[in-house]
């Protein structure tokens, strides 16, 4: 199990300290960053009454990024596995018709 350390993280304008496995920190420090500059950006695009609502904003736009990754993940692997399995069966398909001639 992986050792968990604390790492103090400012989101918005608010300071938090978490725990996290050392080999994710890099990870979380940099997806921190991006949040960060998501609320700044939205900051400068949208009226908002408070920090909630741009850091609500974020979230929004967070979650749909990530599931919108995965799903494209997910078809493009789906669409390499039908090109293979297509490549197979007109090879199958070619060595069969190879042996019949002869």
């Amino acid at each position: 199990m992986d050792t968990l350390i604390p790492v103090n993280i400012v989101i918005g304008d608010r300071s938090y300290r978490i725990k996290v496995a050392a080999k994710d920190e890099e990870h979380v420090r940099k997806t921190i960053k991006i949040i960060n500059e998501k609320v700044l950006e939205f900051k400068t695009q949208f009226a908002g009454k408070d920090m909630q609502d741009y850091i609500a904003m974020v979230l929004v736009w967070f979650a749909t990024q990530t599931s919108g990754d995965a799903r494209h993940s997910a078809i493009d692997d789906n669409i390499l596995a039908v090109e293979k399995l297509l490549k197979m069966e007109e090879e199958l398909t070619r060595a069969l018709h190879s042996d019949q001639k002869v």
